[in-house]
């Protein structure tokens, strides 16, 4: 014991004082241990003054971080680091909140420019009929490539705001939609038509560029764009009312190339088309779909129900079987197809692999289909140019 005593001890002699003891540190755990030590040998500090047995108690048998187990202030610093760890992490900040003005923010919000994946999905038709009416062993006329490009954004844009509009009571009533720009305050409906009117003027811009044939054509669909939000709440098939719109470019590429249409080969691309975005959106609505029920509008996701993988999967194998069928009546070369069977195993997938309980997953599936419609687009352009 002398030699791991903290106080100086010698055989025979007196001891020197023992040194003034320290500040007590925890007084909680100190108390505790004290009265423990009093219970049995095992925990008895030497022989010393009280004081003593009090500081050797604090420095040698505790750290100085020993909480007592029973203290309030041990209990709310526990709570405190369980609610931090609970508390999930804010999502990065997309390229619109880190460098636009915060007065454009809401703006680009409305037209999901922080969401180019409904771009792709309304770009990729018009890019799959412009080269598919290309000459054969020609690039596609990439002028009508960057225009139908830039009105992608624009209807898309012009679609979602119309889209908002329309809903922005039922937006702040659903989860995903609640911090949409009008159903969060961002914007007033009146700064929405104003903005709506200079995407429609900037689209007309684009459209006065084709053919006459192509802008009666073009300016047709936009009774398609502004008629679809409002079908989900009279029919369960806003999905395939969705993928007429959506995919009207299939018919307006082509015309805008070729002047014309050519049904045996536009009218297979076009239902491919839709039945693809019956295969992506009623994915995405299983987002959707309890605030659907609660808010009272309808999705494929609620008619299909616990059939949606089977639903889906016809339709996926309608899109493939219409794709192969304007490939092979517009003479693609052999390039075209095995790029086309690459794009059905993506397709299988998605709809094989989706968990459609799980919201994250479904957007992932929803988000990769812009690698379905580049694989698409690569094979007609390969087809094509090897033709």
């Amino acid at each position: 014991l002398p030699a791991i005593s903290p106080f100086p001890h010698t055989h025979g002699q007196t001891s020197s004082p023992s040194p003034s003891p320290g500040p007590v540190s925890n007084p909680a755990a100190r108390r505790h241990l004290i009265t423990l030590s009093r219970r049995g040998p095992c925990l008895r500090p030497p022989s010393a003054s009280a004081a003593a047995s009090s500081h050797y108690i604090d420095r040698i048998l505790l750290p100085s971080s020993f909480s007592h187990p029973l203290s309030t202030s041990s209990r709310d610093k526990d709570t405190d680091r369980d609610k931090e760890e609970s508390i999930p992490p804010l999502p990065p900040a997309s390229w619109v909140e880190r460098l636009l003005p915060e007065a454009a923010r809401p703006y680009a919000m409305l037209a999901r420019l922080d969401k180019p994946i409904g771009t792709w999905l309304l770009a990729w038709p018009c890019m799959w009929s412009i080269t598919i009416a290309a000459m054969p062993g020609k690039l596609p006329d990439l002028k009508m490539l960057a225009l139908f490009g830039c009105g992608a954004v624009l209807l898309r844009g012009a679609g979602c705001t119309v889209n908002d509009l329309l809903d922005r009571d039922i937006d702040n009533k659903v989860e995903r939609t609640k911090s949409r720009p009008f159903a969060s305050g961002a914007l007033t409906p009146s700064q929405g038509v104003a903005f709506l009117g200079a995407q429609l003027l900037l689209g007309l811009g684009i459209l006065l560029q084709l053919n006459n044939f192509s802008r009666v054509l073009g300016a047709s669909s936009l009774l398609l764009v502004f008629s679809y939000p409002l079908m989900k709440r009279f029919t369960f098939w806003p999905q395939a009312y969705l993928g007429l719109t959506f995919n009207w470019g299939a018919l307006l590429g082509w015309a805008a190339i070729r002047g014309s249409l050519d049904p045996a080969i536009i009218l297979p691309l076009y239902t491919a088309g839709i039945c693809w975005t019956l295969v992506y959106d009623t994915i995405y609505a299983h987002q959707d779909k309890e605030d659907d029920l609660k808010v009272g509008v309808k999705s494929t996701a609620l008619r299909f129900g616990d059939s949606t993988k089977q639903w889906i999967s016809a339709f996926g194998a309608a899109s493939i079987g219409s794709l192969a069928l304007s490939g092979y009546n517009a003479e693609l070369a052999w390039p075209y197809y095995p790029l086309l069977t690459a794009a059905a195993a993506h397709l299988a997938w998605q709809i094989s692999t989706v968990d459609l309980s799980d919201r994250a997953d479904c957007n992932r599936k929803f988000v990769s289909n812009k690698w379905f419609g580049a694989l698409v687009s690569s094979g007609i352009l390969l087809g094509r140019l090897a033709s």
